[in-house]
């Protein structure tokens, strides 16, 4: 039905990039990867080559004036999502750009402004666990009762990395556990709720060197329940989501990092009866990438609004609020 395909650029050689999100267009239905950029020109050439792509630049801005890229993916350090989402969007480019959006609600904001100055070009915050068959099958149980009615969310996601080169510990860029890991946990129940916190609660631990935080919680109260989180950079790597209802629970059994190499599985209990359900093999980043590629195709809505990326900046910006002063934010 649409035999063209979205011509993708990529801005920089990001491992996530390299490794999972190229790979990921490269295969989709509805999308190919043209051009990549790098600082060095070198590090381009020798991406563009492993991974069989035409043209290599070696400046993010010589990528924006490559007329053969239509829409931009932005894996770049978080200080640089907004700056170069604007100056994508400044050159005609469609954007799908890293989550965390930015490093504070107010660039969310900026980032939106910008966008609504150039209507005919799509834009969206790279969340792609929430395009996982699992995550809308969670969403439609929620909806339709089968877990009566949702009461609370915990949601645990957290890895080992004390790398002081990596820019996950590296404050300056918006490294730490909630910029990186936790922005998935008030994602999600904000998803799974389908509305948004009344207040928060959070607490943060800081490492000493670093002046990241590694170890952060919070709370999030919703009108009708709660979500409770904890995200880490220096705990054992784990990841977990339990929903639970009046009636019924649901566990996520590999909640964000979905392999794109087996099946996922989900448990649905309700009363003493336990329902597995699994999930054909599938890649999460192919599925987003096809769903941003047809929006741009049919010239219709992107599956999440930038409003969304908004939001979310600003429930993690009152978490850190939150921790600092020790009150509900």
């Amino acid at each position: 039905m649409y035999p063209r395909k979205l011509k993708w650029g990529v801005l920089s050689t990001a491992k996530i990039g390299i490794q999972k999100v190229i790979p990921a267009l490269q295969a989709s239905q509805h999308g190919r990867v043209a051009a990549i950029a790098s600082r060095e020109l070198s590090q381009a050439r020798q991406a563009a080559a492993q991974l069989h792509i035409p043209n290599a630049h070696g400046s993010y801005q010589a990528l924006l004036e490559d007329n053969t890229v239509e829409a931009v993916y932005i894996p770049l350090p978080n200080h640089l999502h907004v700056e170069w989402a604007i100056k994508a969007l400044q050159a005609g480019k469609h954007v799908l750009c890293e989550k965390p959006i930015g490093l504070s609600a107010q660039q969310a904001r900026e980032l939106m402004d910008a966008a609504g100055r150039h209507p005919r070009l799509k834009i969206m915050e790279a969340f792609m666990y929430r395009h996982h068959p699992q995550w809308r099958r969670a969403l439609e149980l929620v909806k339709r009762g089968a877990l009566g009615d949702l009461r609370t969310i915990q949601s645990f996601f957290a890895y080992w990395n004390v790398d002081p080169q990596n820019i996950r510990n590296i404050r300056a860029v918006g490294g730490g556990a909630l910029m990186d890991i936790g922005c998935y946990c008030i994602s999600l129940a904000r998803f799974l709720f389908q509305a948004e916190s009344r207040r928060v609660f959070g607490t943060q631990e800081l490492d000493p060197t670093f002046g990241t935080d590694r170890l952060t919680s919070g709370i999030l109260d919703f009108e009708h329940g709660t979500a409770t989180f904890t995200c880490a950079t220096q705990l054992a790597p784990y990841q977990r989501v339990h929903i639970i209802g009046t009636r019924g629970r649901l566990e996520i059994e590999i909640p964000f990092n979905a392999p794109p190499d087996r099946p996922c599985r989900m448990w649905h209990q309700r009363g003493q009866d336990v329902e597995e359900i699994t999930f054909e093999t599938c890649d999460q980043y192919a599925i987003q990438g096809d769903l941003f590629a047809l929006a741009v195709l049919q010239d219709g809505p992107v599956p999440t609004p930038l409003e969304d990326a908004v939001a979310n900046m600003e429930v993690i910006e009152a978490i850190s609020g939150s921790a600092r002063s020790g009150n509900w934010v």
